[in-house]
């Protein structure tokens, strides 16, 4: 064998290995991304209209979720939203709108103290997606059931259903997964 062909060989043999590692290095990457979001993966495929622009747009939500001070709620302060969370749950009997704006608001204070940014529906549900994409529909439609309520649209049963949405999503914010600490410290 030339030596010239030795080389061709050996190049040829390079960059095989270079593609072979790039389209593993992408795999890892989206099977990274589809673990860590859920089925906010592909919402987020459906709406950036492509995988790369979706990948690309979880990723810098990961870096702005990296930049977060998110912190775990001492169990004192656990204790206190469960107690208030069943009283959210008790005015449902008699003002099931309010109780799903007081949900919404108990959800959302929630989010500040543990360290969320709160400056409005689009961005809570961008940071929150990280580290709970698998409860966000759950945010998202409780979110539209209090949104139609505000105008009356949204029947007893939907406003029902907010309640159970905003309690996922509620519970997996009080509880710290990363520590072992429960919803219900009582």
């Amino acid at each position: 064998m030339s030596t010239s062909t030795l080389i061709a060989v050996i190049v040829v043999g390079a960059l095989v290995v270079i593609a072979l590692t790039v389209i593993l290095a992408m795999l890892a990457r989206r099977r990274h991304l589809r673990s860590r979001f859920g089925p906010e993966y592909e919402r987020a495929v459906e709406e950036k209209g492509s995988r790369m622009a979706a990948e690309r747009d979880l990723r810098a939500r990961e870096e702005r979720h990296d930049k977060l001070d998110i912190k775990e709620l001492p169990p004192e302060r656990r204790r206190h939203y469960a107690e208030e969370w069943s009283g959210v749950q008790e005015h449902f009997v008699d003002r099931p709108e309010g109780a799903v704006s007081e949900a919404d608001a108990l959800v959302s204070r929630l989010m500040k103290e543990r360290g969320y940014p709160t400056e409005g529906y689009g961005g809570a549900v961008r940071d929150l997606s990280v580290e709970h994409g698998r409860t966000l529909e759950h945010y998202r439609a409780a979110h539209d059931v209090k949104e139609r309520s505000g105008n009356g649209r949204a029947t007893t049963e939907e406003l029902r259903g907010a309640m159970v949405h905003y309690r996922a999503l509620f519970e997996e914010l009080l509880t710290d997964e990363r520590s072992g600490g429960h919803a219900d410290p009582r």
